[in-house]
């Protein structure tokens, strides 16, 4: 199988500290030096894997390693799926070309082999995806009722949707999300070699999807004039502006984490700032929440100001939607 030398790069794609000859992991920053190429590395197994040809989704992976720390858990995880693969291919005997014609449809070609194959509805809605979704949706439609359950699952799905999209597009696995009846609800990634700007931007995205879908429920409200739409906009802002606040079990704790101390102290002013604007008390725990972080040991020294940014905007945007749209009691039997 072909390797991949680990190519000469003189200073780090994140923080653009100089770089030692041959380094893998940045001294500075702690991340991977070759993140992007590994990125693309693992796409290329993925499409591999899934249009059957084990040979070539092997090589892609056993280009990685070069690229990794030996000791690393990203090492640990690439050599688990070339054993993986080992299997699949003496199971099978021999690897599998995609038909002729795919290679005709361009970019189309991995969707038609993925459901050439059958395994195009059955990777989306996997079973474990659909069990949990039915019990959530069950759970709150029993607690108030058909609308407000199938409303409020959907916009916890589009929040979740938000992660697994963005995480797909980079070329990352991930599972579909798992619902917790009463909790809320989670996706399983392998974050093979990001760097914490790509991990905050992850962890964005989902109150971002999250935001998106309380602004439709917003104006299906003005719309329509129906209390439950204004319901489910002011719940689903509520809950993502909670998401961000900077601790790490929250979406806002990896949010955070590429944030210098001087951004990480701007971004508590911030929330401040909003608070008083929209008059909404969370975004006193958000501004805590960074101030505690701002003096941290996980505080890097080169400055975000795009995650900065995104993050400040999803603040006011939330914090805007929820003024618009104060929490309103929901009763038993709502529809």
């Amino acid at each position: 199988m072909a390797s991949t030398s680990p190519v000469l790069i003189r200073e780090c794609p994140g923080c653009h500290a100089p770089l030692w000859p041959g380094a893998l992991v940045c001294e500075g920053c702690h991340a991977l030096v070759h993140a992007a190429r590994l990125e693309q590395l693992v796409a290329a197994a993925q499409l591999h894997e899934q249009s059957g040809d084990i040979f070539k989704a092997s090589e892609a992976l056993s280009s990685a390693l070069p690229l990794l720390p030996e000791d690393s858990k990203q090492a640990e995880w690439v050599r688990d799926n070339l054993k993986r693969l080992a299997a699949l291919g003496t199971a099978s005997g021999k690897h599998t070309a995609a038909p002729a014609w795919v290679s005709r449809l361009g970019p189309l070609a991995p969707i038609a082999i993925v459901l050439l194959k059958g395994k195009g509805l059955l990777a989306l809605f996997n079973l474990k995806f659909l069990l949990t979704l039915g019990a959530f949706v069950g759970f709150y439609w029993a607690a108030y009722g058909p609308m407000f359950g199938v409303g409020f699952a959907a916009l916890i799905l589009v929040h979740e949707m938000g992660h697994f999209i963005d995480i797909r597009r980079r070329g990352l696995p991930a599972e579909m999300p798992v619902f917790l009846p009463g909790l809320g609800a989670y996706v399983r990634w392998k974050a093979l070699g990001v760097t914490p700007h790509t991990r905050a931007l992850v962890s964005l995205a989902g109150p971002l999807a999250g935001c998106l879908g309380a602004a439709v429920c917003a104006l299906l409200w003005a719309h329509t004039g129906s209390a439950i739409w204004i319901g489910l906009a002011s719940i689903s802002a509520l809950l993502n502006l909670l998401n961000l606040i900077p601790v790490w079990v929250l979406d806002g704790g990896q949010a955070v984490a590429p944030l210098n101390k001087t951004e990480r102290i701007v971004m508590a002013c911030a929330a401040l700032l909003l608070a008083g604007i929209f008059g909404q008390p969370v975004l006193l725990l958000v501004a805590a929440g960074a101030t505690y972080r701002a003096f941290g040991k996980d505080v890097p020294a080169v400055p975000d100001r795009a995650v900065l940014a995104y993050y400040v905007v999803l603040l006011a945007a939330l914090a805007f939607l929820l003024k618009l749209a104060p929490p309103q009691p929901f009763p038993t039997g709502i529809s």
